[in-house]
């Protein structure tokens, strides 16, 4: 009983400080002064704010302040939803837990105020890669069974498998990669404010959060576990050195659609403007933290997009560290796959036109094509490497054995 009275107080204290947050810029607004910017689609924009300010932000979608921001038909429709009032519908033990890791970040910073800043910068490409006629040879490799993006990926671009509204379901029922990297580093969450939804050339690079909490579990299993002692040294902006890219994946309705050239030239172009850094000396890059983006819910093959990683991460000139996330067989395939490719002294340009031969080639229905790619695809990754078939002719060949007698 005492510790349920322990815990009670502790919440109403950790509420009040919040109302005084709020107030505090509902009323005095030292804090913004201006309008924020919107960062709109396909402008490339940053804006940068400093910890404070985003505290603020965030107390107010806890009291769901923000205006036109719940309709559908309003001046905001493409832009994600802000306000908490999600949150707390239903009592569901995800929404429990995610309500439990908010309340911990919001406990921290009323006890002791941030002093960072953090920018949030929409990168939009309108000049992308000639993939076919490049000469860029596959960049390293490092692949790991354990481990996660947020912890192993120190020091990395780490890599959000995002939805094309930021963010995704983490102020609803979502609750997997992305919502819970937002969750653990809740300034994320304010970049659903003034972020339009991401189109094909564009993604959302976010610099200087700060990670408040720990936890377990993944979707139904996530649970809060305790505060995190975020250690990362800041920049000279005084920004933790803490760089996010959101990166949307396509959702399929069937397996087979991601084999369509169409849409992996979209998933490549994708990856590509996520790990690309205009202007950048190559020896500044870091490596990319990455692992099965847009495979799960969103029905992308594992394989596939580790293949597609690979072939943006080379052309973009960085290195690669790959998470399977417990798939020891995973590990091994794309070890055999990226070990095929260097052996062999394949170019971006090479493997992007042996992904696309077949489909173009074959007189076939549009339909039938689809599934000849999907066979080359996954006949490519079982055999190449075992059996050492690089060549179209060979792989045409085992697919005619197969699948087309």
């Amino acid at each position: 009983m005492l510790c349920l009275q322990n815990a009670y107080l502790s919440f109403l204290l950790v509420f009040f400080n919040l109302y005084v947050l709020f107030l505090f810029m509902l009323f005095f607004c030292s804090l913004c002064v201006q309008p924020i910017p919107l960062l709109r689609t396909q402008r490339c924009r940053s804006l940068t704010l400093s910890q404070e300010q985003v505290s603020c932000l965030l107390a107010n979608a806890f009291f769901c302040t923000f205006p036109r921001r719940n309709a559908q038909r309003t001046e905001f429709s493409n832009y994600p939803d802000i306000n908490f009032s999600r949150l707390f519908e239903g009592s569901s033990q995800s929404k429990q837990e995610k309500l439990k890791t908010l309340l911990w970040y919001f406990r921290r910073i009323t006890q002791q105020r941030p002093a960072g800043l953090i920018t949030y910068t929409r990168q939009c490409l309108q000049r992308l890669p000639s993939w076919s006629s490049s000469e860029k040879q596959f960049s390293k490799l490092r692949i790991s069974c354990e481990g996660t993006i947020e912890e192993q990926g120190y020091g990395m671009l780490q890599v959000d498998f995002a939805n094309r509204f930021v963010g995704g379901g983490v102020t609803g029922s979502g609750l997997v990669q992305e919502e819970i990297r937002f969750l653990i580093n809740p300034e994320l969450i304010a970049a659903r404010l003034f972020t339009e939804a991401l189109e094909d050339n564009e993604c959302l690079i976010i610099t200087g959060t700060e990670q408040f909490s720990r936890y377990s579990g993944y979707s139904d299993t996530y649970r809060w576990d305790g505060n995190h002692d975020d250690q990362m040294p800041r920049d000279e902006w005084q920004r933790r050195c803490t760089e996010i890219v959101a990166i949307d994946a396509l959702h399929y309705r069937n397996f087979l659609e991601q084999f369509h050239p169409e849409y992996m030239s979209r998933e490549l172009n994708k990856a590509f403007c996520g790990f690309v850094r205009p202007g950048v000396q190559t020896e500044n890059l870091s490596t990319v933290a990455t692992g099965n983006w847009g495979c799960g819910a969103f029905g992308g093959d594992t394989r596939l997009k580790a293949v597609l990683q690979m072939m943006a991460a080379a052309e973009a000139e960085r290195d690669l560290m790959y998470f399977t996330f417990g798939d020891a067989d995973l590990l091994r395939d794309i070890h055999h796959i990226h070990t095929l490719f260097t052996d062999t002294h394949a170019t971006v340009g090479k493997r992007h036109t042996h992904t696309h031969t077949h489909t173009h080639s074959l007189s076939l229905t549009s339909e039938l094509r689809v599934f000849v790619q999907c066979v080359h695809q996954s006949l490519f990754l079982l055999y190449a490497f075992d059996h050492h078939l690089f060549n179209s002719s060979a792989l045409t060949e085992k697919i005619n054995e197969v699948f087309l007698k």
